[in-house]
């Protein structure tokens, strides 16, 4: 914290150094707690501690209040060190009501400091919560944290008064003095949410005023208040030099696009129908068209691929987005990509269960979908980035794998980096690899499956170049010719060479990083959003000078080069994922090798410390 928040009332408190700290907000899906725990994160940020985050809320607008499926919740893991996980045990929760208590108690470590808005502990509320009695008023409770009853409810009222807004309106900015309150605790500076504050109601100054006063309430609330006898301090981590911003996987899955389109002049044509979690895209992706971006809201999943299929055979780069019901739709119209050879990039923003299942909750289940969920033999290359910053680089590079091999190409992103956020070091855009874009131009000797000798790629054209005429469909084509081929040689040709061209993707994969000693007694291999639990849980272990290491699969299809000889250095291999076990049946499959995997599949991210003990036990198992 900086020396122009701090005050005379804060230095009168001990202030204890912490490394890292986890705090969570929970409340109604109406209470705010995710813009209370966005504030925070941001507050964090500033100070300029590492942190990553995990939004968890119902897929209804407007769950109904009190009840425990309409709990809302934000979790962040800041500290002075890298930080990989959300975290695991709370070190804080705010809960505002007693829904909140119930579903999240349990999470919350022994000593753990515990925030209660005393107000919204009536009897309805706690009815609908399914308590038999007031659990505030059980000893058990103190015995086990260090509970602090705070009638935030009526603290924010009495900060409000005079201000022209009804009772209804005043209440709402509670969620304020929450942050304001746990701002203080842990001694991250206010000015952000201030501003923030300021700049998000500036057409309504009443609200502005409310919601600075509610804030700068809970943080001088814990200034003054007994109960609150001490804070917490947390340095700022060495972190590489250079410009941070906040960023979900979502915005960055967006901004990679633009990026893109940016470094090859070509219009973006992006078709997509909403679908939580990856709606988010589509709304930030609108607001940039000055980038040569052109979107499309469809009618439906089928309507949005089939746009950018048409875009990409016109010469435009084809990206869409969606979650597991959307690319199940998509699939025909993919196959059409993969059969006329175009370049074209969809992002499965991946959630929770079959059909409509569980829309804002995670999941990993998607993987075997992507490779194999289309009729016939149909290959595509599949990508998975590891952080939500991460989600730039691969959407940049699947537009550029895209380009280069005229491929379809999937991203299997998933709810956990959609909507978490970790402080992200914004490149220099002259450090993205280039993406030569070529069409093909001159007539002589000119054919439509006639493919480039290192990557099978075959010419690019745009419609109406003169001479390059030639059709596309979804019948099979002959090879060279391009012309409709029922004949059953030419026909196993073009799967093998459809194959083979996604197989020569791998050529351009670097070496693969290991993350510990380069042979062991155990190897444990994940893929997408389990990196940050994974890489954790494996450090933690290597502490204690067991030989234990980790790889990180980013490319997916094809495989990594080096894979299998890594695999062969290591006597076992565990694969987490969130999931009921796909990557570890490929793995299996492919490479012979005797892996296990470790899976659950709750909505939720794996956590490190299930993980490290899974690690312990193949171990222990081992000997």
């Amino acid at each position: 914290m900086s020396d122009a928040v701090a005050s005379p009332a804060t230095a009168a408190k001990p202030r204890r150094q912490l490394d890292r700290a986890v705090v969570r907000f929970a409340g109604d899906s109406g209470d705010g707690m995710q813009v209370t725990g966005e504030q925070f994160a941001t507050e964090a940020a500033w100070a300029g501690a590492d942190l990553v985050t995990l939004p968890n809320f119902p897929a209804e607008i407007r769950a109904p209040a009190g009840t425990l499926f309409g709990v809302s919740s934000y979790q962040l893991q800041f500290g002075s060190r890298r930080v990989y996980t959300p975290g695991d045990r709370l070190d804080c929760l705010v809960a505002m009501n007693p829904a909140a208590l119930k579903v999240h108690q349990r999470d919350l470590k022994d000593g753990g400091l515990l925030i209660v808005n005393t107000a919204a502990f009536e009897k309805k509320n706690l009815d609908r919560a399914g308590y038999t009695g007031n659990p505030l008023d059980d000893p058990a409770l103190e015995d086990h944290y260090r509970l602090h009853k705070v009638d935030i409810t009526r603290l924010t009222m009495d900060a409000l008064e005079g201000l022209p807004l009804n009772v209804k309106e005043k209440e709402r900015c509670k969620n304020f003095f929450s942050l304001g309150l746990v701002s203080w605790i842990y001694t991250r500076p206010i000015e952000p949410t201030v501003a923030w504050i300021t700049k998000r109601f500036a057409k309504n100054p009443a609200f502005a005023e409310a919601n600075t006063r509610a804030l700068k309430a809970g943080y001088h609330y814990g200034e003054t208040a007994e109960i609150f006898t001490e804070c917490y301090g947390i340095e700022p981590a060495e972190m590489p030099p250079g410009l941070y911003r906040s960023i979900t996987g979502n915005r960055a899955l967006a901004w990679g696009i633009l990026a893109a389109a940016e470094r090859t002049k070509l219009t973006v044509v992006y078709g997509a129908y909403p679908i939580t979690p990856a709606s988010d895209v589509l709304h930030e992706i609108s607001l940039h068209k000055r980038f040569g971006v052109r979107a499309i809201q469809a009618e439906d999943e089928i309507a949005a691929v089939g746009a950018i299929v048409g875009a990409a055979f016109g010469g435009a780069i084809g990206v869409c987005a969606s979650s597991g019901p959307g690319i199940a739709l998509k699939a025909e119209g993919m196959n059409l990509a993969v059969m006329a050879e175009l370049p074209i990039v969809i992002f499965d923003v991946q959630r929770a269960g079959p059909s409509t299942g569980l829309p804002t909750k995670t999941e990993q289940a998607d993987l075997l979908m992507a490779l194999y969920g289309r009729n016939s033999e149909s290959p595509v290359v599949v990508l998975a980035p590891m952080t939500p910053g991460d989600c730039f680089f691969v959407a940049y590079e699947a537009i550029r794998i895209a380009l280069k091999y005229m491929v379809p190409v999937i991203v299997l992103s998933d709810g956990y980096l959609a909507s978490g956020a970790e402080p992200w070091l914004i490149p220099d855009p002259k450090t993205l690899p280039d993406i030569p874009v070529s069409f093909r131009t001159n007539p002589e000797g000119f054919a439509p499956y006639v493919r480039d000798e290192a990557t099978l790629a075959r010419p690019w054209v745009r419609p109406g170049t003169a001479g390059l005429e030639h059709r596309i469909g979804g019948l099979e084509k002959e090879n060279i010719t391009g012309n409709v081929s029922y004949d059953a040689d030419n026909h196993d040709l073009m799967v093998r060479l459809r194959a083979e061209k996604v197989r020569r993707v791998a050529q351009e994969i670097p070496p693969t990083t290991v993350n510990g000693p380069a042979a062991g007694d155990l190897l444990v291999v994940g893929w997408g959003s389990t990196y940050g639990t994974i890489t954790a849980a494996v450090e933690e272990v290597q502490q204690s000078g067991k030989a234990v290491a980790s790889v990180h699969l980013r490319h997916l299809n094809p495989l990594p080069p080096d894979l299998g000889q890594i695999l062969r250095q290591y006597e076992r291999i565990l694969v987490p994922e969130v999931n009921s076990g796909q990557l570890v049946r490929i793995l299996r499959a492919e490479y012979l090798v005797d892996a296990v995997g470790f899976n659950r599949v709750r909505g939720l991210p794996l956590s490190t410390e299930e993980v490290r003990e899974a690690i312990d036990q193949l171990l222990k198992d081992k000997r």
